[in-house]
This record gives structure tokens, C-alpha cells and sequence, in this order.
């Protein structure tokens, strides 16, 4: 099989000096990516060759989406450089989309055009019935995380046509519990900070399991960070995402069986297995 080297491409497209001087963009989502490629080399059925054109797109499509969902939201002046970070991020993300645009053009790819932008329209729809759930303070923290990976696997699901029959029930499944592994580790890192943190998966289950008066202080938005930390470890938040993402690692592992540790799946789990591990450290800690 042909080397992976589609984050080696993707640098060419979001590396930028003015971007990396005056903000941050979202993870890269590697595992998604790598497993699109595998997919696409294994078993796509007339892709004459382009695997590494549809999984480079689909991944500029998804850092662009992620980009425009990290822009910061918060109402009133908070400075100059707020200010020039929500600007480029609006910027990136419209450059990372239309990059994607420009690519399959380049090479005629009309059809995935359009499969890729249907799966745009199709996310935002339901970002907007995740934000309605949100709105009104009653969104159960499991329904929030199913719904976050679902908005994280739908471009990849996309492709799900251009596989054999075969091997789609498999892709799909795969693709959900490494979906969840990417989306898991993203929750994680929104545990540092009640900014970040809120309205991700440890805020809703904060809203679930605290007391009347934790819960009109975190709807309030009066929490700070002593507080923040004080919530996520009394009500166990880390430990909770800590067992989910150790569950859907072992998933991963049960659905490749014996090729967990072969070519071309050899290593996709090692970043989520040394999170376990760092987070173990950092829970037991305390």
C-alpha cells in the first residue's frame, strides 16, 4: 500500500506564519483521515487512483469546519487580539474550504464535490438542532456526545457509497469508535478551563450531576477556573470520558482483531493509548 502521508500534504494548505502568529487552529483529525485512506486504497470501487486527493479534501473540509466552530462567540470588546484571532479564523476556514473545492476541480472531480458538499449541508443542519438542545439547558450529556460524533463522522461517512458493499458495515463501525477516540480526547483537553469547557460534555454532565446551586452557577457563567476544577473533580467528569475512551480503544481493537497491529493500522491507536495513560496519571493524581 501506498504510504500515508496525507498530513504531510495538508501542511501545505494550513501552516501559515500569520496563522500560527496570532491564533490556533484545531487538531488535525489524523485517525479519521488514516482510516478513509485505508479504506479508499482497500476497497474503493472506481476511484482510479485518487484516495489521496478524497482523503487530503475531506480532511482541509474538516479542519475548515472545526475552525469556524473554535471561533470565539463571546459578546462584548475583548481586545485587539481577540479580535484579529476570530478574523483569521473565519478567514482559515473559508481557505480551507475552498482549497477543497479547488482540488477537485483541478482534477474534474465534480461527483465528490458534490457528495462533499451535500455532507456539509447535512452537518450543518444538524449543528443547528444541537445548538436548539443546548439553548434551552436540557441536553442529557450522553445525547450531547452522540450527537458531537455524529457531526464528527458525517463528511467520512460520505464516502460510504464509494467502498465495496462488502467491507461498508465494517468501515462504519470502525468509524465510529475511532470518531468517538478523536472526539473523547477533544473533551478531554475542554476539561482545562470553564471557557472551553462549557457547553462541551463535562458542563452538561455538571448540569446532570450537581446541585441547584452548581448548576445556576455554571448557567450563570460565574464559574472560574478554582471552581471549574473543584466541579470536574467532584463529580468525576475526567474519570467518566477517561472510561469512555478506554471502551471505544478497546472496540477499535476487537473490530481489527489480529491486524490491530499490522500495516497499514499498525500505530493508528498509539496517540489515544498514551492518552489513557497521561490521563490515567493525571486523574489518579488528582
Amino acid at each position: 500500500m501506498k504510504p500515508y502521508r496525507v498530513p504531510e500534504l495538508a501542511e501545505k494548505y494550513i501552516n501559515y506564519d500569520m496563522i500560527q502568529n496570532h491564533t490556533e487552529l484545531p487538531g488535525f483529525p489524523d485517525a479519521r483521515v488514516h482510516l478513509l485512506y485505508i479504506f479508499l486504497m482497500d476497497s474503493g470501487r472506481n476511484i482510479a487512483g485518487h484516495e489521496e486527493l478524497y482523503a487530503l479534501v475531506t480532511s482541509l473540509v474538516q479542519v475548515g469546519l472545526d475552525t469556524h466552530e473554535s471561533i470565539d462567540v463571546t459578546e462584548g470588546n475583548q481586545g485587539e487580539a481577540m479580535m484579529r484571532s476570530r478574523q483569521l479564523k473565519v478567514l482559515a476556514g473559508d481557505y480551507f474550504s475552498s482549497r477543497f473545492y479547488q482540488l477537485l476541480a483541478l482534477k474534474g472531480e465534480i461527483a465528490v464535490i458534490s457528495l462533499l458538499s451535500k455532507a456539509v449541508s447535512e452537518v450543518n443542519v444538524m449543528k443547528m438542532r444541537l445548538y436548539g438542545k443546548m439553548k434551552k439547558n436540557l441536553l442529557p450529556s450522553e445525547e450531547y456526545l452522540q450527537l458531537t460524533v455524529q457531526l464528527n463522522m458525517q463528511l467520512f461517512l460520505s464516502f460510504t457509497p464509494l467502498l465495496e458493499v462488502s467491507v461498508q458495515e465494517t468501515w462504519e463501525k470502525l468509524l465510529k469508535e475511532i470518531t468517538e477516540c478523536e472526539t473523547l480526547v477533544q473533551e478531554m483537553e475542554r476539561c482545562a478551563t470553564p471557557d472551553i469547557g462549557r457547553c462541551g460534555y463535562a458542563y452538561w454532565h455538571l448540569i446532570e450531576s450537581g446541585s441547584d446551586e452548581e448548576r445556576k452557577m455554571l448557567v450563570g457563567r460565574k464559574t472560574d477556573m478554582k471552581d471549574w476544577r473543584k466541579l470536574i473533580l467532584k463529580h468525576k467528569a475526567s474519570e467518566k470520558l477517561l472510561d469512555k475512551l478506554r471502551d471505544s480503544v478497546s472496540a477499535v481493537q476487537q473490530l481489527l482483531g489480529c491486524r490491530v497491529g499490522e500495516s497499514p493500522y499498525a500505530g493508528m491507536l498509539d496517540p489515544f493509548l498514551k492518552r489513557l495513560n497521561t490521563y490515567r496519571s493525571v486523574v489518579s493524581e488528582g
